[in-house]
């Protein structure tokens, strides 16, 4: 069943599809936008632990740096769409904003939902038609676009944006649909990967430590013994391994897992240089001489890591602290400075952020975010083979590619 015949269908209602529908409709553009959930911005309502980090106040060369895949794609949409052109359009919209460690820009409600319902209502206000149902196919004659075949019928049309999103977070809609339309229109997509999520780890101390969650420690990961990433903030060990902020952003940088070999080091006193730590180790020592070496531990760390710190150090736990050597306070203090997390894996995609992989940018016009292939089709956000580390830059990424294809449609 034949529907209407619109200018523009955008498949997808985050915050990509959002930002095309709306700003191609603003333009006069006759915009259908498909959308199965029953709110607009599902995914985008509970990103940030439901704060919304909505993009980072940087400028456009610190930007690149934060993008460890393909960044010079994005130069022509960051040119035209910038952090502080996202900062401006939400601000001028009325959603006053905050900039905060790290240069992390949230709302000042720290409301994810008041992102989502300014996009949804900038749709409507534009004219955006909103229809709630899902995409099944996308029709292309003589290498252009002629429809979208869709669950309500078939939608003629002369161009189409798949803003589809990856396959994290799937009960939000996040389903992978737009790299079968890829494929199907002879895209090259590339492997997809989890991306800011939870490692695994075969150690059993982990598992030991559940539910601990270190504050201000370092951490450090390593690939093949090459340090890649080293950052402070905090974590949390779980049954499975290590989650927490610092562990999503060493993940962003571990791009060969499963052909190289990932570990990490915590320093959970990064405060301390090897000398000032052993003066202290030694000061609570002298505060409990008369205390066995694992009763005399809980002022330097956590209650739940004692038996594992014991374990580890290879000092018998009844050792009285006053006859502890040299070496053995070394021995403890390495494990403080240094201590060894061995990884296995990521968690599944679906408990990722983001999706790493996607359509090859290579097929894509960066100016445009228009197909080399097919004439009048385009992708947006984190269906195309872009990710970021944490801090907004992954959303940052949706809001430029978004604007960029809804100016040139």
């Amino acid at each position: 069943m034949e529907l209407f015949y619109t200018d523009l269908v955008v498949i997808g209602g985050g915050p990509a599809g959002m930002m095309c529908a709306c700003t191609a409709a603003a333009r006069g553009i006759r915009v259908v936008l498909l959308e199965p959930n029953d709110k607009l911005g599902r995914k985008l309502r509970i990103t940030g632990k439901g704060r919304c980090n909505l993009c980072n106040n940087c400028d456009v060369r610190t930007f690149m740096a934060n993008v460890p895949g393909d960044g010079r794609f994005l130069y022509s949409a960051l040119s035209r769409f910038s952090p502080a052109d996202t900062i401006a359009f939400f601000e001028s919209n009325g959603l006053p904003l905050k900039t905060e460690r790290g240069n992390r820009v949230f709302p000042q409600s720290d409301n994810a939902n008041d992102v989502a319902n300014l996009m949804a209502r900038l749709c409507r206000k534009n004219g955006v038609q909103v229809l709630k149902t899902s995409a099944k196919q996308i029709i292309a004659e003589n290498g252009a676009v002629a429809g979208v075949v869709t669950g309500e019928g078939y939608l003629p049309c002369r161009a189409a944006a798949v803003c589809t999103g990856g396959l994290s977070y799937p009960l939000t809609g996040s389903t992978g649909a737009g790299y079968a339309f890829a494929e199907n229109l002879e895209h090259t997509v590339t492997e997809r990967r989890p991306s800011l999520v939870p490692l695994e780890s075969p150690d059993d101390f982990c598992a030991e430590m559940q539910g601990f969650a270190p504050k201000n420690v370092t951490l450090s990961a390593y690939e093949n013994g090459k340090l890649i990433y080293r950052e402070l903030g905090e974590m949390l060990f779980t049954h499975f391994g290590v989650s927490g902020p610092l562990v999503l952003s060493a993940s962003a940088h571990m791009r060969r897992m499963g052909s190289a070999d990932y570990r990490l080091e915590i320093d959970f006193k990064p405060g301390l240089d090897e000398k000032k730590l052993d003066a202290r180790i030694l000061r609570d020592f002298e505060k409990y001489a008369n205390r066995s070496y694992k009763n005399a531990l809980g002022d330097l760390v956590a209650h739940s890591m004692i038996p594992v710190l014991v374990r580890l150090s290879g000092i018998p736990e009844d050792k009285s602290v006053n006859s502890i050597t040299r070496e053995e306070r070394r021995r403890l203090a390495e494990l403080l400075k240094a201590f060894p997390v061995q990884v296995s894996g990521f968690r599944p995609i679906d408990e990722a952020i983001v999706t790493a992989g996607g359509v090859s940018t290579k097929e894509i016009n960066p100016r445009t975010m228009e197909s080399k292939l097919v004439s009048g089709l385009y992708f947006a956000g984190e269906v195309l083979d872009l990710d970021a580390y944490t801090g907004g830059f992954n959303l940052q990424i949706a809001w430029s590619t978004g604007y960029t294809a809804g100016i040139s449609i």
